[in-house]
């Protein structure tokens, strides 16, 4: 069984972002980038499945600049087996990324497609349901646990009322929530190794996909610094300041 995992570079989650000066965007000069870590915990399920014989090959794929092939190498040292970097701009919308991950699928033909379940930069938490539609594949988003036997998966999910056990054939879209597994770091030999390792390079035209935005982001501005909490020492005081500063009674 091959599994496909997309993955995204994000900015590193240990930075803290900083505006441009006209407000256009995040600024990315000189800022550490790395894969966005719930793909990591995609990586990890697809490596651990090829660990216990049920995958026979895990392949990642990214779709962005020049600079994806660094994260790509990073996942290849971590147990991936081949690269596939689709060139294209950075920031392209998640459904035109999922229009591109669903032509990689169908020249690959995995029986599993494990993704992260957002992306820490825009926390969009499109692109999988998005790509499980288009593929006309069963999906199981948020996964804590899964387990394959034969052609059958079984995820279980978190949702607002506690789990959610689901059941579908394969092949299937999963998207990995934060309990689903603890990644590993790449060791020394394994990141040697993964420099011998395969990355197929595609330009995301001959795809024929359409990254026309549908939308334009105007301006952006950092949160408002959030006040300090007060102490209150009586119901009847915080009732009042509920009524004079928060104004919701």
């Amino acid at each position: 069984m091959k599994i496909l995992v997309p993955i995204k570079r994000v900015v590193d989650y240990n930075v803290k972002v900083r505006l441009k000066s006209d407000r256009s965007g995040v600024d990315l000069d000189n800022v550490k980038m790395s894969i966005n870590p719930f793909d990591e915990i995609a990586i990890e399920q697809a490596v651990r499945l090829k660990e216990a014989g049920v995958a026979s090959e895990v392949v990642v794929v990214s779709v962005g600049s020049q600079g994806c092939q660094d994260i790509i190498r990073t996942a290849l040292a971590v147990g991936a087996d081949r690269g596939i970097h689709v060139l294209a701009e950075d920031g392209i919308e998640p459904l035109s990324v999922a229009k591109t991950l669903k032509a990689v699928a169908e020249q690959e033909s995995p029986k599993l497609l494990l993704l992260g379940k957002q992306a820490i930069d825009d926390d969009s938490n499109q692109t999988g349901q998005m790509l499980a539609a288009l593929l006309h594949w069963p999906q199981g988003t948020f996964a804590s646990e899964m387990e394959i036997e034969g052609e059958e998966l079984t995820v279980t999910r978190e949702v607002d009322a506690g789990l959610e056990v689901l059941k579908m054939p394969l092949p299937a879209v999963v998207t990995c929530d934060l309990r689903l597994n603890e990644p590993r770091y790449a060791s020394l030999p394994n990141i040697m190794k993964a420099k011998r390792k395969p990355i197929d390079t595609l330009d995301i035209s001959s795809l024929g996909v359409d990254t026309t935005p549908r939308f334009t982001a105007v301006s952006y501005a950092m949160p408002e610094q959030r006040k300090g909490g007060v102490m209150v020492s009586s119901i009847d005081e915080l009732i009042e300041k509920l009524k004079s500063e928060a104004k919701v009674l």
